[in-house]
């Protein structure tokens, strides 16, 4: 136990250390994250009126954001895959970053979910003792099991890697490999699972398609490289750790590939949509064209697949591998994907109403505000693990020298 704590105090107490320039940033991201927490505070003190959703459209930016986060925690498979199955060096040296990255994506997931149910004490509903989770005949209660095994997966995963490397210990396989080939089938699980929860709702036929569970795949294993590679950059500039081309080549790669496929895959529903004519593509005329004057959506889309064609574009051509097209690009890609995801998804799902009326929706200044602190959150969370990690990583922090920091 003293061993224990004698760990936590040391990453403690080197969490709070840093440069200007850290402190800045989470001094940033803090003020961020309490401005959320007053638009959250107003909510819960007002209720839902303070944001756009209602009956007509009770999903908005708070399921888009969790519906493209769930796939960002998916994609720390792509390093995981490579370094432990394909025992690749160059990428064992930075999958614990990727894990940390899975962690503070589901983090904001918790958030968004918490922030949408309106009063967070009903998730009591679900928690035995309390309420009943009603395992395994309601979809929900699959995506709370896969998202929570998911967050301990990827906790214990790197924490007692870490914890081993700073005792300067050998780990011992047993208590990890298995985790590792488990956490692979797990993060396949945790957006499949989430897209049979659009596409199990037959009164919402935007959503019912076979293929939305490939499409949630494919789209998360193009924007989570995408922002793997923003976070690397970064880890590159400050030099606390050195991370090799070969990594940046793998994840732009996989990003390009991916990017191409999930833009096939819409280009096969928008087909099926609009040359059969059917009553339900209404939802698809909706967000691509508009219907009587109403297409609110109509610039996201067509600027998230702008963004992400012009993201491929950048990852293909050799001649515009520079640093700073490829920031650009990694940011085009994730925000495309957001968008055809996100509102691109979730908001046309709703519109029109079974009942036929066309209430459009759009983010609300609190919505807005209280999304923002979630990222700023989740932001935060990642950059104290990613330092303590990479200290311990490259031996700066370790039990040999009493948990001080070279």
């Amino acid at each position: 136990m003293r061993e224990y704590l004698a760990y936590w105090t040391a990453m403690t107490r080197y969490a709070v250390r840093g440069s200007a320039d850290y402190h800045l940033w989470l001094g940033g991201l803090m003020v961020v994250i309490v401005a959320g927490a007053v638009a959250w505070g107003i909510q819960l003190r007002d209720g839902f009126i303070v944001t756009n959703l209602s009956d007509h459209v009770s999903w908005g930016a708070y399921i888009a954001n969790f519906t493209f986060l769930v796939g960002v925690a998916a994609a720390a498979v792509l390093l995981v895959v490579p370094a432990y199955l394909l025992h690749r060096q160059d990428v064992k040296e930075v999958v614990l970053i990727g894990e940390l990255m899975a962690v503070s994506a589901i983090v904001m997931c918790l958030g968004f979910v918490t922030v949408d149910l309106g009063h967070p004490e009903r998730v009591l509903h679900m928690l035995p003792g309390f309420g009943r989770l009603n395992f395994p005949y309601f979809i929900l209660a699959w995506d709370v099991i896969v998202l929570s095994g998911y967050l301990l997966l990827n906790m214990h995963l790197p924490g007692y890697l870490l914890y081993k490397r700073y005792k300067r210990e050998t780990p011992a396989k047993a208590l990890y490999l298995p985790m590792v080939f488990l956490s692979v089938g797990w993060a396949v699980s945790i957006h499949t699972v989430t897209a049979f929860l659009y596409s199990g709702l037959g009164g919402r036929p935007f959503w019912n398609t076979a293929i939305l569970a490939p499409r949630f795949l494919v789209s998360a294993f193009a924007a989570g490289p995408a922002i793997l590679l923003i976070a690397f950059l970064a880890i590159n500039r400050t030099k606390a750790m050195k991370i090799g081309d070969s990594v940046f080549d793998m994840l732009r790669n996989i990003s390009a590939f991916m990017l191409l496929l999930n833009y096939f895959l819409l280009g096969c529903e928008v087909f099926t949509e609009f040359y059969t004519g059917a009553a339900h593509s209404i939802s698809a005329r909706y967000l691509f064209f508009g219907i009587a004057g109403h297409g609110k959506l109509i610039s996201y889309i067509w600027a998230g697949i702008a963004l992400g064609g012009s993201a491929a574009v950048v990852f293909l051509v050799p001649a515009l591998r520079n640093t700073r097209l490829l920031v650009a690009a990694c940011l085009a890609a994730t925000v495309g994907i957001w968008v055809e995801k996100g509102m691109g998804l979730i908001i046309p799902g709703f519109i029109p109403t079974p009942s036929g009326d066309l209430v459009e929706y759009g983010p609300s200044l609190i919505e807005f505000f209280v999304c923002l602190g979630i990222w700023a959150l989740g932001a935060f969370v990642f950059t104290v693990l990613a330092k303590v990690a990479i200290a311990i990583q490259e031996g700066h922090l370790c039990a040999a020298n009493g948990g001080h920091a070279t």
